[in-house]
């Protein structure tokens, strides 16, 4: 994507415990009925939904006041369906660009969380620097042994002259807390986001130099 784009208003949700990058495939297992009706609806409307990250509580909980989520979330497209079994279905979706909630979420009669939204700026096509090259260069082989095990979490193509696409493919792997995920994802500026990464890579010493 090229800028921000237009949202449905409102936007649906779905608070996981996970952050949602953009350019990333998440895999999700859908048996509640609001939001089997949610998927139905992307699907007839062609529109997608927005993935945010708990903060508190879970979504099997149809209380508000036992549930808070992230106000920056990433918009998710349905990319696949597939019936496991009657009333369960399993989903492959594509995040797309980030967004914002404006202003306070609210739960429809059936439970599913909406809100209004803006959608924020995709990262800039930016090139890892120089000092950059050890840490792509192992995001480049992580992919080679994953693709030796068929277990390549990531969509095609491996932009690796990219540094959002970089440092987020890196931020999915990473075994940080949810929290340090979510304002990474935050970031707008992609070099930063992979230069706080290629720190951490150095610390734990899976970047040597």
């Amino acid at each position: 994507m090229n800028g921000p784009v237009r949202l449905p208003q409102p936007l649906s949700l779905f608070p996981l415990n996970l952050v949602l990058f953009p350019g990333a495939v998440l895999g999700l297992r859908v048996f509640e009925a609001r939001y089997l009706d949610l998927v139905s609806e992307c699907m007839k409307s062609g529109a997608g939904f927005g993935v945010v990250c708990l903060k508190k509580g879970t979504d099997t909980t149809r209380s508000a006041a036992k549930i808070e989520f992230e106000t920056v979330g990433t918009l998710a497209r349905i990319d696949d369906v597939d019936a496991e079994q009657a009333g369960i279905l399993r989903l492959r979706c594509a995040g797309l660009t980030r967004f914002r909630l404006l202003g306070t979420a609210w739960q429809r009669d059936d439970g599913l969380w909406q809100g209004n939204a803006e959608a924020l700026p995709d990262d800039p096509p930016r090139a890892p620097g120089p000092a950059m090259l050890q840490t792509v260069n192992a995001l480049a082989e992580a992919i080679r042994k994953l693709q030796q095990l068929n277990k390549v979490p990531f969509a095609e193509p491996y932009r690796l002259d990219d540094a959002g696409w970089v440092a987020n493919r890196w931020c999915e792997l990473l075994p940080v807390p949810l929290a340090a995920k979510q304002k990474l994802m935050e970031l707008a500026d992609p070099v930063i986001r992979l230069s706080i990464v290629d720190g951490y890579l150095r610390d734990k010493k899976v970047v040597l130099g």
